[in-house]
């Protein structure tokens, strides 16, 4: 058997839009205060697109900038894999629209749907088409236009999303690189999340928009138990597939869902405070951007140093769930 080839991050950008809504503003939009949103999510503002801002144009800054870290010209790239559950449009995929957007006129391009896993889904996929010799330049991106789909009249819902958008360049590499990875899923428990209107199940009618069916809809308390249960799994098992301890990690990345989810995750992994990276106070729960948008920052705050034993770790709607070791 073909030895498969080892494969990782080369170049990583994020890119937010410019308005900030803060704590204060929701207080004078719903039923709500700073106080009851940062106790209980650990939120204090969060990003939000220009209305009629179209996903692929956030995610195209984003992967330019990727480009530009891993010294790539467009026409290099071969796989373009966007994640995303708010697309530009039902069809055609939104990496086709970054595709055209960036001039990467040589890439296969696909979206894919696994709501705030999305990142991790499609980093295990590139690497595993890089892997086996498919493809050698690969770029993931993490998108998200949350404002578009949620309800601003909801006090427990919009107070948590944001829009961002946050890219990675995968690459064959001599060293390091993604170690170890798992993706699981519970199509049973998907009435826990979910978006109900604008699909084949409830095709956009006078009706839908009257129902509100085209937000987000969310089981806050059972989200939270299954989020804790699920990535503590994932983060334990794919440290242990790695040959790793919990020891060994150098910094966790999980997704920025809620301050209260991740502490609860942390103290069941058994890590200090300073190795669990933090953004959620700044940009909220931008769903599939929300691990890649953290890495970024993370490797800019030099909080991610060359051999470090970095885990992703993710839960989203579905449910789904995902986790990856990497060394930088």
């Amino acid at each position: 058997m073909t030895k498969k080839k080892a494969v990782g991050i080369t170049g990583i950008g994020m890119y937010l839009p410019k308005k900030v809504l803060t704590n204060a503003d929701l207080e004078r939009m719903v039923d709500t205060s700073d106080e009851w949103i940062t106790t209980r999510t650990g939120i204090k503002k969060r990003r939000i697109a220009q209305p009629g801002t179209p996903a692929s144009a956030l995610a195209s800054e984003a992967a330019k900038k990727a480009l530009a870290y891993a010294k790539l010209k467009p026409e290099d790239l071969e796989l373009i894999i966007v994640a995303t559950i708010t697309p530009d449009m039902p069809f055609p995929s939104t990496a086709c629209f970054v595709q055209a957007k960036v001039g990467a006129k040589n890439a296969a391009c696909f979206d894919l749907g696994a709501a705030c896993s999305g990142f991790v889904y499609g980093l295990v996929t590139a690497k595993e088409m890089i892997a086996g010799g498919m493809y050698k330049n690969a770029l993931v991106i993490g998108v998200e236009v949350l404002s578009s789909v949620t309800d601003w009249t909801d006090r427990n819902t919009c107070v948590l999303f944001g829009d961002g958008a946050g890219a990675a360049v995968l690459q064959p590499v001599k060293s390091g690189g993604i170690i170890s990875s798992y993706l699981g899923a519970d199509g049973n428990l998907a009435n826990l999340l979910y978006l109900p209107g604008g699909g084949s199940r409830h095709p956009a009618s006078k009706d839908t928009l009257k129902q509100r069916l085209h937000y987000i809809k969310m089981s806050g308390s059972e989200v939270f138990k299954s989020a804790v249960r699920l990535m503590t799994d994932a983060a334990t098992r794919v440290v242990c597939d790695a040959n790793l301890t919990c020891k060994d990690i150098s910094l966790l990345i999980p997704h920025q869902a809620n301050i209260r989810i991740i502490n609860s995750v942390r103290q069941r992994i058994g890590l200090p405070e300073e190795k669990v990276f933090l953004n959620v106070a700044k940009y909220g729960n931008v769903s599939s951007a929300s691990t890649i948008m953290a890495l970024c920052e993370a490797v800019e705050q030099r909080r991610v140093k060359k051999g470090d034993v970095v885990v992703l770790v993710a839960f989203g709607a579905g449910l789904t769930w995902g986790s990856v070791v990497m060394r930088w």
